[in-house]
């Protein structure tokens, strides 16, 4: 693939993932919170979102159990979309920063981009994987009729 597909290429993921990300953010404040931050309690689902109405995060009143997994499913996405944007950029940005950094510096500016890939997608996957075991533990909890997230 030649150089100019591909930067259009990450220039579309940068715009998506921001996309996305204001989406969530949208979403968040118009909902008063998301599934991750919220319980599962007497048959009714709610959203709890920190520091929109309260310090604490005041629950909302219940919802539908499909708004629930959405907004439950639209957080873990947040962790890729991160991830995404900023390997993207740092694809982006890497002949710059190879041209920047003196070869005689400690560290080279190709093991300098290499060792940002490397902790951002560490770093992300850990998160999305941490939601994700999240959101099986509440689904199973509440497949068996329990509290989940109080």
């Amino acid at each position: 693939m030649d150089r100019r597909r591909r930067n259009q290429i990450l220039l579309w993921l940068i715009v998506l993932g921001l996309a996305n990300f204001v989406a969530y953010t949208l979403i968040y404040w118009y909902l008063g919170g998301d599934a991750r931050n919220g319980y599962f309690e007497s048959g009714q689902y709610h959203l709890r979102g920190h520091f929109l109405r309260e310090r604490a995060g005041r629950p909302s009143d219940p919802v539908p159990a499909w708004l629930w997994i959405f907004s439950f499913v639209h957080s873990i996405t947040i962790w890729p979309t991160i991830a995404t944007v900023l390997v993207s950029m740092l694809i982006l940005a890497r002949p710059h920063i190879i041209a920047t950094m003196k070869s005689d510096a400690r560290v080279t500016g190709a093991t300098f981009v290499t060792v940002c890939m490397t902790v951002i997608l560490m770093i992300t996957a850990a998160s999305t994987l941490y939601f994700l075991f999240s959101f099986v533990d509440a689904l199973v909890s509440i497949a068996n009729g329990e509290k989940w997230g109080i």
